[in-house]
């Protein structure tokens, strides 16, 4: 297989990658064929996942700009993915030009493909680390040096938590980080649940042994489970409810069935 110019040498291209699959539904073209095949097969029992993906981006930017118009204008996003168009900083810093974004990415493509997008950007950073190891995010010089952890701060964990297995206790890790941040400040998460899936669940779970199968087994929550994450923060209205439906801006009837595959929600640390 021959290595594209924009791959980062040292990496696998023969591997799948969550962050590559997931840059493939959105339409995006850094990915490698060995991504877009599992994303063919998980697609062959969720044909909307694209969808899925696309009502979650969605979600990102109306979050983005509600964190916003509360007066928080920092952001530590993790589990960034390979950036596209309308990322975090765009939304953020087209809201608020003083806004300051650090992302997060274990990915190296996603890492590579963020410096290159952030060059000259003096309020944009990103970070090579784990959600799984928050002091390294948090004592990173990247975050350590843009952000102020005294003033408010939007932590975005937009669908990574469900590729977080429980023996890597992600509710410690989620714990961990708001133990860091100031009052005031905001938990963005979005994920995946069996719930809203317009496909039996038996169907839906074909999908899911994909992701097992290429060794980043998705992990499918409850809605009670995903609450237990906001532990710390006062949920804000509408609470934790179908991607669609947290602060729409169109007719929800209007929405493809697929982009109700999922629970998202905003809370505030008190």
């Amino acid at each position: 297989m021959e290595r594209p110019a924009w791959a980062p040498q040292g990496i696998d291209i023969s591997v799948p990658s969550v962050s590559r699959i997931y840059d493939y539904y959105l339409g995006g073209s850094h990915n490698f064929e060995v991504d877009r095949e599992a994303a063919r097969k998980a697609m062959e029992f969720v044909p909307g996942l694209p969808k899925v993906m696309q009502a979650n981006r969605a979600f990102m930017r109306r979050a983005v700009r509600f964190a916003v118009d509360e007066g928080v204008t920092q952001f530590l996003d993790i589990g960034s993915g390979i950036p596209t168009f309308g990322n975090v900083h765009e939304v953020a810093q087209g809201a608020n030009p003083e806004a300051r974004i650090v992302y997060v990415d274990h990915d190296p493509v996603a890492v590579a493909h963020s410096q290159v997008v952030l060059e000259g950007n003096e309020r944009a950073r990103i970070v090579a680390a784990d959600l799984r190891k928050p002091q390294e995010i948090l004592r990173s010089p990247e975050v350590t040096e843009l952000l102020d952890l005294d003033r408010p701060v939007a932590l975005l964990l937009v669908s990574v938590l469900h590729f977080v297995e429980e023996s890597d206790d992600p509710r410690g890790a989620v714990a961990e980080l708001r133990d860091a941040l100031a009052p005031g400040s905001l938990l963005v998460v979005s994920h995946a649940c069996y719930e809203g899936i317009p496909v039996p669940k038996e169907q839906a779970g074909g999908a899911v042994g994909v992701y097992r199968n290429i060794r980043n087994p998705l992990i499918m929550r409850t809605h009670e489970e995903i609450l237990r994450f906001f532990d710390g923060f006062e949920l804000v209205e509408p609470g934790l409810v179908a991607i669609p439906e947290w602060c729409p801006e169109a007719p929800v009837e209007q929405e493809d069935p697929f982009a109700f595959s999922g629970f998202v929600g905003v809370g505030r640390k008190a």
